[in-house]
């Protein structure tokens, strides 16, 4: 068996959501080609899951590094999703993953079940799926958890915060490890609202800013445009949420360059 490994990590983007085949996403595209670049055969651990906050995508790509030895690892590769979501450890239960953790978004929440089901008007099939995930969040008392965050607490400033502390938490583990890696985004409310940039509200902002290590990050565009809005913006074809697969290959062309260089860096 092969020990060497190419890791990824993200939400639905990244996952393959509502590809013809979850193997055209855009990380197994990265991971091709940087399997050509190396011109030697490695194995690739997706750890991407749908509808993952940024907590939940460092803490499971952190958790397969964490068994490998560094050398074995040839590169990572992470996308960054939005702020809003949550991800929270709760009371262990067999629905759970690894049953204890969930991730918990603005659509878990009764304030946006309009939004939800209009973005999921077209398709059965991600209907489907929410529905089977309400079940879960009432029968484990998420839900309602979920509708008091969204109501009373929930707010940008801190789900910035959080975003950028994992963010900068598996960077610099990747960093200590001298571990070839590349983070991208889905979309830039990572950073900036509308044209304000995050950085700007207070001191604390700026340095957590300035922590943060961008030449080993790939952006789509101006203001670190994000996978889903290039897309968009490029009129690529969409499901009901997510770009098809022409769009994943597409970026993967735009990444060659910055993939290259990142991985002479080991």
């Amino acid at each position: 068996m092969n020990k060497e490994i190419f890791i990824s990590g993200g939400c639905s983007f990244t996952h393959g959501s509502e590809l013809l085949t979850k193997s055209q996403n855009w990380s197994m595209h990265l991971y091709k080609a940087c399997r050509l670049y190396k011109k030697r055969w490695f194995d690739i651990k997706n750890t991407a899951l749908p509808g993952s906050g940024n907590g939940g995508i460092a803490r499971r790509v952190f958790n397969e590094v964490s068994q490998h030895k560094p050398e074995d690892i040839n590169f990572v590769a992470v996308m960054w999703t939005f702020n809003s979501r949550y991800d929270w450890a709760m009371r262990q239960h067999p629905d759970l993953e690894e049953s204890r953790w969930t991730s918990i978004t603005p659509w878990d929440a009764n304030i946006k079940n309009e939004e939800r089901h209009n973005a999921l008007l077209g398709s059965e099939a991600e209907q489907e799926h929410w529905k089977m995930r309400q079940d879960v969040m009432r029968e484990t008392g998420i839900r309602y958890f979920a509708d008091a965050l969204y109501r009373h607490a929930a707010n940008d400033y801190h789900e910035t915060y959080l975003s950028w502390k994992d963010i900068i938490w598996l960077q610099n583990i990747l960093e200590k490890k001298k571990i070839p890696y590349m983070f991208t985004l889905a979309d830039n409310s990572l950073f900036y609202q509308e044209f304000n940039q995050h950085k700007d509200q207070d001191e604390l902002f700026k340095a957590l800013h300035g922590e943060i290590d961008f030449t080993r990050w790939f952006s789509f565009g101006e203001r670190m445009m994000g996978f889903n809005q290039w897309a968009t913006l490029n009129d690529y074809e969409y499901a009901t949420t997510h770009p098809l697969d022409k769009a994943h290959e597409d970026a993967v062309k735009l990444m060659l360059p910055t993939l290259h260089k990142l991985i002479g860096e080991k």
